[in-house]
């Protein structure tokens, strides 16, 4: 769990691609297709809500080397410094609530030598700034970022009870929605949402080939974590 406490509220916190938000669905799609991408919902009906503020959330994600010559590769660290977000509490059950979170990936911060550090173990070794230059480049090729900016993600269903939350989020990636179910913990007051939570994502459920060079000697693992922990801020009355 992220290190983050706010003392205006006794906390807990749900999710990061998660905050409490809007139910979208799309049509069912022909065998074998995947459901197309879903949008960011700004409008998620009547009720409580809150606008995330990225300058006090906290969000890791980590990218793991693999291939027959793993050891020669690096693991990488990011962080999204920007995003947009919205948590909707539509009364105090838990299952009414709804939430729509999206960042684009040329605003992500790459191997920072202070977050390197902080993840320790393999993560630690220090980048130079063509490196890190070099894998921003191949990662917003490998995910196609030019014609796919952005992920998404909208809550669907939300089971549970406060302060522990299981969603049900539809995430979408180059193009593609993918469902999945994610563990949160949310505390929330009158003026304020802190949620915080864990997600695996699997490139190749979105379609995208994870990078490999030299036959696969060096290659990124399929698997991406996230971990974050979200602060939300009423709006209105």
């Amino acid at each position: 769990m992220l290190s983050h406490m706010h003392p205006k509220i006794s906390l807990c916190a749900p999710l990061l691609l998660a905050a409490a938000l809007c139910a979208c669905q799309s049509n069912a799609p022909r065998e074998g297709q995947r459901p197309p991408a879903q949008p960011y919902r700004e409008n998620l009906g009547s009720g409580t809500l809150y606008m995330l503020d990225p300058s006090a959330s906290k969000t890791l994600i980590y990218v793991f080397r693999g291939g027959a010559a793993a050891s020669r590769g690096h693991n990488h660290v990011l962080n999204a410094p920007s995003f947009e977000g919205r948590v909707l509490l539509a009364g105090e059950e838990a299952a009414k609530a709804s939430f729509s979170l999206c960042f684009r990936f040329d605003q992500l911060q790459l191997d920072w030598d202070a977050l390197r550090s902080s993840v320790g173990g393999n993560f630690s070794t220090p980048r130079s700034e063509q490196d890190i230059a070099d894998t921003r480049r191949n990662m917003l090729k490998s995910l196609d970022a030019g014609q796919y900016p952005e992920l998404v993600i909208n809550s669907v269903r939300i089971a549970g009870d406060w302060p522990v939350l299981i969603a049900d989020v539809d995430v979408s990636l180059h193009g593609v929605s993918h469902r999945q179910t994610v563990m949160l913990k949310v505390q929330h007051s009158d003026d304020q949402l802190v949620a915080d939570g864990q997600l695996v994502l699997r490139q190749s459920d979105f379609g995208i080939k994870p990078l490999s060079v030299l036959g696969g000697l060096l290659a990124v693992q399929d698997e991406i974590a996230v971990e974050f922990e979200l602060v939300g801020n009423r709006i209105g009355n």
